[in-house]
């Protein structure tokens, strides 16, 4: 029996210029609330009851700080969720 074959991964591959273009404008998004987009996505995970955490992957202290800062602006309104689902939907 030989070695199991290595499959080779490219993250450039799933980047594309559509993705790119709903990241800009989710980041528009975030800018306007306060926050990272980072910090926004934090929030919409956590804003479904069934949610109980969101998992990071922080390597830094400087990281976990950041991602406690989402904290501070936990609402969405009306219409910044119609927009977040507009700009996913598409």
């Amino acid at each position: 029996m030989g070695a199991p074959a290595v499959v080779a991964y490219s993250a450039a591959a799933h980047v594309t210029d559509d993705k790119l273009s709903k990241i800009r404008r989710l980041d528009v998004l975030a800018k306007a609330r306060g926050q990272k987009l980072s910090q926004m996505a934090i929030v919409w995970v956590l804003r479904h009851p069934e949610m109980t955490s969101a998992l990071i992957g922080a390597s830094k202290v400087a990281q976990i700080e950041d991602a406690v800062l989402a904290l501070s602006n936990t609402h969405f309104s009306d219409s910044e969720l119609r927009e977040i689902d507009a700009i996913v939907a598409e």
